[in-house]
């Protein structure tokens, strides 16, 4: 690793004397894992597209505005995005009422039955990986579970953080 480089000396420890962790290869892993589960493009969406719908579901209606902050993306971009969820009948507008040019996102039957569908999957896809491996290695993820959640969970940069889709 180049001298100076962001990882450097990012091995973290629980405590002085706890286990060191490797930042950067825990990093890599979940990144890895991550994307083998999105690689498989269930109900034909984006991860992006897959990532507003479920924060429509999560959230409920929402102006295009404060799903655009959520998501972390520009308003141009929502739209194209906003536009193909409709035409699939996943998500439908909504007036706002008393602003005649306002509107509301809120998931259809059809988004919610697709995210059911893509967890489930999503589910399936992982417990078979994890079927692979050795007793020894599910008993640690299975512990090191409470503490990922909490990564998960706890970005206080991130609207979203603290709400945990199922």
């Amino acid at each position: 690793m180049p001298q100076g480089s962001a990882t450097e000396g990012r091995q973290i420890g629980a405590r002085p004397a706890g286990p060191v962790i490797d930042a950067p290869r825990l990093r890599v892993a979940i990144a890895r894992l991550s994307r083998w589960l999105r690689r498989h493009e269930l109900a034909g969406l984006t991860p992006t597209q897959l990532s507003a719908l479920a924060t429509v579901d999560r959230i409920g209606p929402l102006r295009l505005g404060d799903l655009a902050a959520a998501e972390g993306i520009a308003p141009s971009t929502l739209t194209r995005l906003v536009t193909v969820l409709e035409e699939r009948g996943y998500v439908e507008r909504c007036p706002v009422p008393g602003d005649a040019r306002a509107s509301t996102l809120a998931i259809a039957p059809a988004g919610h039955a697709a995210l059911e569908l893509i967890r489930e999957q999503s589910t399936i896809l992982l417990a078979d990986r994890l079927a692979t491996l050795t007793a020894e290695q599910r008993a640690a993820l299975a512990a090191a579970l409470p503490a990922l959640e909490q990564l998960a969970d706890t970005d206080p940069r991130d609207p979203r953080s603290g709400t945990r889709p199922s």
